[in-house]
């Protein structure tokens, strides 16, 4: 995961091959959709603050499933990232990055990855000593030939690419050089999560970690 220059930490990029991007509207969800991501094998997911009840669902899995790494996703403002500290998330993504949001997410200690989605914005990260980078969105921005196509001109940059990446496109990403992981939302349907079907996401989460 990128944070400084400085960050020693394992890379949340080399983690799983999918981080899962979940919306939760229902806080009682919160807790059986980690564990079931855990234990299809992909032990991280990104919570995005969307909804009313996304940093208490924050609260609740890092609180009640120690064994996945839970990140706080759609960090638009700089007072979002002190509220998903105190809420106990362990990682940051922003879907764009301004000086005020950057500044933000440094000074919280916590590992990110800024949302970039033009070799412009990939140069101002690089400049920022930050070397691994959220792209997104991923498929309206150019997809995976756009990050191939960066690749030998911006050889230090590293990518999740997140948005409207789907199962069958994610191979197409993780085969490229400059990408670490990608971030989905398919694995957590949403008439799965209304039925409770968490053998469901459990089996779609072990599908993609096979992926690596």
């Amino acid at each position: 995961m990128s944070s400084t220059p400085e960050n020693t930490e394992r890379s949340l990029l080399d983690v799983v091959p999918v981080v899962p991007v979940v919306v939760v509207d229902r806080l009682a969800d919160a807790v059986p959709i980690a564990r079931a991501l855990a234990a299809g094998g992909l032990p991280v997911v990104e919570l995005t603050l969307r909804t009313p009840v996304a940093l208490e669902a924050i609260r609740a899995i890092a609180d009640e499933v120690p064994e996945i790494l839970v990140g706080a996703g759609t960090i638009v403002s700089p007072g979002q990232a002190k509220e998903a500290l105190d809420a106990g998330a362990q990682f940051l993504v922003s879907p764009g990055t301004t000086q005020a949001l950057l500044g933000a997410m440094l000074d919280s200690g916590l590992p990110f990855l800024p949302g970039t989605a033009t070799v412009s914005e990939v140069l101002g990260a690089l400049e920022a000593g930050l070397t691994e980078l959220k792209f997104f969105p991923a498929e309206a921005s150019g997809g995976a030939a756009f990050l191939k196509s960066i690749a030998s001109p911006v050889p230090a940059a590293r990518f999740c690419p997140t948005g409207g990446i789907t199962a069958a496109t994610a191979p197409s990403y993780l085969a490229l050089p400059n990408v670490g992981c990608v971030g989905g939302s398919w694995l957590t349907p949403a008439d799965a999560v209304a039925a409770g079907d968490w053998a469901r996401i459990e089996r779609l989460a072990a599908e993609a970690a096979a992926l690596a």
